[in-house]
């Protein structure tokens, strides 16, 4: 069985990370996949999908300080539409991750969660999740 399904985020800020754990899970759930993998992938080039820690707010916070001190918004980029810093992010960020599935759920570690990284909001954004059975 395969299946590719999508959901709908609104994100709020310029930079943001949004916890999308439980929109994925509920895509697992309804495709009553038990054991396989998933793929979550972002097709926007200036947002993307990341696994971290959701104990402590302030690692979100961190990541993001630490890419625009990384990448700033301002540095003579050539883009005519002024948002290369979005697009370099979102590289270093990456468009996708794999998941395992194990008993029905996604197999992430006590403090993880799954989060798509904007960096060109507020916006809204599609992410797509394709589910493999096996």
């Amino acid at each position: 069985m395969t299946e590719t399904c999508s959901f709908t985020i609104k994100t709020s800020a310029h930079s943001q990370m949004k916890d999308i754990t439980e929109n994925v899970k509920r895509i697992i759930a309804e495709s009553g996949v038990e054991s396989g993998i998933c793929v979550v992938f972002s097709a926007h080039t200036t947002g993307g999908i990341t696994i971290n820690e959701n104990a402590d707010p302030d690692v979100k916070s961190d990541m993001l300080c630490g890419l625009d001190r990384a990448v700033p918004w301002s540095a003579g980029y050539r883009h005519m539409e002024g948002n290369s810093a979005a697009h370099i992010k979102a590289s270093l960020m990456g468009f996708s991750q794999t998941i395992i599935i194990s008993r029905g759920k996604p197999l992430l570690g006590t403090w993880q969660n799954i989060y798509f990284a904007e960096f060109d909001g507020p916006r809204t954004r599609t992410v797509f999740v394709k589910i493999m059975e096996g």
